[in-house]
């Protein structure tokens, strides 16, 4: 396939006007058929446009790749307690960049899918829950919701409806606990940002003890165009179980980083087509479907399609979409113990299989990356991962094991050559983790 029929499968509708100067103000989303959804959504009954959006095939875009519709439709009528929707934005796992340039370039998406989700559930209160370190996106955000207020499509009588709809966006304090949603929802009501015992589910028993729908930005921001295009239309991109549209995020040692939009099913080889393969002489070793804490995949796995069925198949999980893609320079040991160390910084100690677990994982991947373990510290992070996987409180614990699994399984012989070899094979100014000048020098005059 040449890199222009693989450009054909590229399906642009979030990012379809990204380039455009002004992308995130009222005036251009407007020119781009803009809150033409919402017009729609709010002639229809609540009740229809949950089941419009079921029967569209809208999964979760934040990982777990739940379906939309159903999620909405847990929230019990007629209980006479307030409604929230909450949107989480609290993107801070390690190779996952969609929702943040989605938000920067395009912020009135997802008020707009916000604006539909209340009137589908109910709610006249919303919430945006975004990662406090990206200050940039936070004020774009701010001034995105203003307008929307200003144009009538927030506050009262949204579009004469009689819908009103508030929305609170909140900048959280830098923890990737606050990713799982009811931790996010303990953030929000003040509390320490840990995990909830579940049941009660958040559909039951959420924000302020009411009933609430977390969502992610994407999956929200994808509502708008299903409502005005149709539900027809989005089903005829992507797989019969996975329908839709995406973005693919791709990053690491590839020619051309980026979002790319297509329909979900498209595989990493077509990507890297469209993007120019991997960066100049080097070739793919390993990669992430969707970020760290999904199982990682070889250059066996070019062809997988990327969609829930087809990763779930290979062994790992579509998740956020994150395609990390690290090529024959990369100490696997070394990028498992960065992503290790991670997670036992983030972990937030709430219970003891991820508290203690990613503790001693990280002592001894230390030692293995350093040359100073033996061959049964290999077999012992295994056992470590083994009761972690599963048996935290959260899916932090599963998030930490999997790339001790995974590696383990594609790359043990590169475990015991650092055991065997006293240190690591890599040549430490070629192994990097990420291209940069240095390393790009130091190749050309090697």
């Amino acid at each position: 396939m040449t890199a222009e029929s693989a450009e054909k499968l590229l399906a642009p509708v979030l990012s379809a006007f990204w380039d455009d100067p002004t992308s995130w103000t009222l005036d251009t989303y407007r020119a781009h058929e803009g809150y033409e959804g919402l017009r729609k959504a709010l002639a229809m009954k609540p009740d229809d446009v949950i089941a419009y959006v079921k029967e569209s095939g809208l999964r979760g875009r934040g990982g777990a790749g739940f379906p939309t519709g159903m999620k909405w439709q847990f929230i019990p009528q007629g209980d006479g307690k307030p409604h929230y929707l909450v949107v989480n934005a609290d993107e801070s796992e390690p190779g996952t960049c969609k929702d943040i340039p989605l938000l920067f370039a395009n912020p009135h998406a997802l008020i707009e899918g916000i604006v539909i989700a209340c009137h589908a559930i109910r709610s006249s209160h919303a919430f945006i829950y975004l990662r406090g370190e990206v200050v940039p996106v936070l004020r774009r955000l701010h001034a995105a919701v203003r307008e929307a207020y200003e144009a009538g499509y927030l506050g009262k009588d949204v579009l004469g409806s009689g819908l009103d709809v508030d929305i609170t966006v909140h900048a959280g304090a830098g923890a990737y606990i606050c990713g799982e949603e009811t931790a996010l929802l303990d953030s929000l009501e003040g509390r320490r940002g840990q995990p909830r015992l579940r049941p009660p589910f958040p559909a039951v028993a959420g924000l302020y003890a009411c009933p609430t729908v977390v969502n992610n930005v994407e999956s929200i921001a994808s509502v708008p165009a299903i409502m005005n295009r149709g539900k027809e239309w989005f089903r005829t991109m992507g797989s019969e179980k996975s329908p839709g549209f995406t973005l693919y995020s791709l990053s690491g040692h590839v020619a051309a980083p980026g979002q790319y939009e297509a329909p979900l099913g498209i595989t990493l080889r077509q990507l890297l087509e469209m993007s120019g393969g991997m960066r100049p002489g080097h070739r793919l070793k390993f990669w992430t479907p969707g970020g760290s804490s999904t199982p990682l995949l070889t250059d066996e796995h070019l062809d997988v399609p990327l969609d829930y069925e087809g990763v779930g198949a290979a062994g790992s999980m579509l998740g956020t979409k994150a395609l990390q893609c690290f090529d024959e320079t990369t100490c696997v040991v070394r990028a498992v113990t960065r992503w290790t160390e991670f997670y036992a910084h983030e972990s937030c100690g709430k219970c003891t299989p991820c508290r203690e677990g990613t503790y001693w994982l990280v002592q001894l991947m230390r030692d293995i990356e350093a040359g100073k373990a033996t061959m049964s510290d290999i077999d012992k992070i295994a056992d470590i991962a083994d009761n972690i996987n599963g048996k935290s409180f959260c899916a932090l614990g599963d998030g930490a094991a999997s790339p001790i699994f995974s590696s383990l399984k594609y790359f043990r012989e590169e475990y015991e050559q650092h055991v065997t070899g006293r240190g690591c094979p890599f040549d430490p100014a070629k192994s990097t983790l990420w291209a940069d000048d240095r390393t790009a020098h130091l190749e050309v005059n090697a």
